[in-house]
């Protein structure tokens, strides 16, 4: 999985692994994502994609299987979508 940022600042796309070139820096403008946890920032955007990959690699797997199920979408997407969802700039601006 390629998980793709857009940076607030320049807004331009960013790849998680650009990210992790650059220590937890904007690729483009080379400001700091976070100034005061960039390392931490960088991991935890890196664990993200790797769990991601993880997600897809089981899912694709599982369907390759043709199981008598289905998933019940939101329990997957649900808890994502939530998360995502408080990394909107407006839902950071209510706070």
């Amino acid at each position: 999985m390629k998980i793709r940022l857009v940076h607030e600042r320049c807004g331009r796309e960013v790849l998680v692994r650009q990210v992790l070139e650059t220590g937890g820096h904007c690729p483009w403008d080379g400001r700091a994502f976070n100034p005061h946890y960039t390392a931490v920032l960088a991991e935890a955007l890196e664990a993200a994609e790797t769990a991601g990959s993880a997600l897809e690699n089981a899912l694709e797997k599982v369907a390759g299987m043709e199981p008598d199920f289905h998933f019940v979408r939101e329990s997957v997407l649900g808890p994502l979508e939530e998360h995502l969802a408080r990394l909107e700039p407006s839902a950071r601006r209510r706070r």
